[in-house]
């Protein structure tokens, strides 16, 4: 039996990693009365960490992301099978774009066994990998360290990748909304994830679970803007109506 506070904290924790969800599924899966769930979700919007939004509990808005520390170990198992699935799309001998983020480093690692590819990024830690890989051109983009997530943003990572032309891409977000908008949270991060898009003939979205429904600050793009998604579970019933079955892959299945 939960705590009041055990059960308080799973509750934002589930809220965080589904999305926004009724009070009436939220109360049956913690066992208690919607009289009782109603009032955890009263004293967790008002501390800031749920919102009430059409009937429903959601994340609250995030100005700022989680530390990468603290995402590189969120939903790991999940971002593995990711990064296996988006390698396995992948050919030998591409040039290849890699955005930002933990769920790209992912797929950074599974691209040891792939011969001559030519690897272009911002994302250092996806660098630290393929700095191994006994059969890989690596290019960097130059300019300003954002050293709490160990990557480059900004202009120069702007015109790092207008400059070059690849054959795939592979990007994550912030978030997705529950109509398929692209969140992410802040301007740098999406101009450079547009210049890499713009620049590549093959646009893969590589985005774990946690993220379904959750927006934040900057919303640019689309699920649609993409030839395919890759994430660890099927789309959320919403958005099934909106990409093609086909356009969305969930990886560790066959």
């Amino acid at each position: 039996m939960l705590t009041l506070e055990q059960r308080r904290r799973a509750i934002v924790d589930q809220v965080n990693q589904s999305g926004p969800l009724s009070v009436e599924l939220l109360a049956e899966q913690f066992g208690v009365s919607i009289q009782t769930l109603r009032s955890d979700i009263r004293g967790l919007t008002e501390q800031g960490l749920l919102l009430r939004r059409h009937g429903q509990v959601a994340p609250f808005p995030s100005r700022e992301n989680i530390s990468f520390e603290q995402r590189e170990i969120l939903n790991i198992e999940g971002k593995q099978r990711i990064g296996q699935a988006v390698a396995a799309q992948l050919e030998d001998y591409q040039v290849v774009f890699l955005g930002t983020g933990t769920t790209v480093e992912q797929v950074a690692r599974g691209l040891m066994e792939h011969r001559g590819l030519h690897v272009l990024t911002n994302n250092l830690h996806a660098l630290r990998y393929l700095c191994l890989h006994p059969d890989c051109e690596l290019t960097i983009a130059g300019g300003r360290v954002r050293k709490r997530d160990q990557d480059v943003i900004g202009g120069e990572a702007l015109r790092f990748f207008q400059r070059y032309r690849a054959d795939v891409g592979v990007v994550s977000v912030g978030g997705i909304g529950a109509d398929g908008a692209l969140y992410d949270y802040n301007d740098d991060e999406v101009l450079a994830r547009e210049a890499l898009l713009a620049s590549c003939r093959i646009r893969i979205l590589a985005v774990d679970s946690t993220k379904l429904g959750k927006e934040a600050t900057c919303q640019v793009g689309h699920i649609t803007d993409f030839d395919l998604v890759i994430c660890d579970q099927p789309a959320p019933g919403v958005l099934q109506q909106v990409v093609a079955a086909d356009r969305w892959l969930v990886a560790g299945t066959d």
